[in-house]
């Protein structure tokens, strides 16, 4: 660190002391929340879409999310599953993505949200 701060840089902590990186397994009690009610409208119609099994927009929705980032609750590669949530004036899939966990795609046992492309995470609620 003083050998950074000797040649003007700057740490990590410093640019960014809340900036949450995952170290370890993360509890669903340790991840905001969001009501289902506060969505943008197209990430409430994706949640509509989720629990009725579709039809979804685009191919790569319903496929296995790896939660490479850990910022999820761990669980077994297949659990979790991710679908685009349309921005409107947004030509590609955009950075707006619902992540839904469960053995079932139509009953997941938790949702979470995201509008900065899995930086971060809210678990939806009713």
């Amino acid at each position: 660190m003083a050998v950074a701060a000797s040649l003007g840089m700057t740490s990590l902590a410093t640019m960014a002391p809340n900036l949450a990186i995952a170290k370890g397994p993360v509890s669903s009690e340790r991840i905001e929340s969001i009501a289902v009610a506060t969505l943008p409208a197209q990430g409430q119609g994706m949640v509509s879409l989720i629990y009725q099994g579709g039809p979804f927009r685009h191919d790569k929705d319903g496929v296995v999310f790896g939660n490479r980032e850990r910022l999820l609750p761990n669980q077994v590669r297949g659990y979790y599953r991710e679908y685009t949530v349309k921005t409107p004036g947004e030509r590609t899939r955009g950075a707006r993505r619902i992540v839904c966990g469960g053995l079932k795609p139509t009953t997941p046992d938790a949702c979470y949200y995201t509008d900065d492309h899995y930086a971060s995470f809210r678990k939806i609620v009713q």
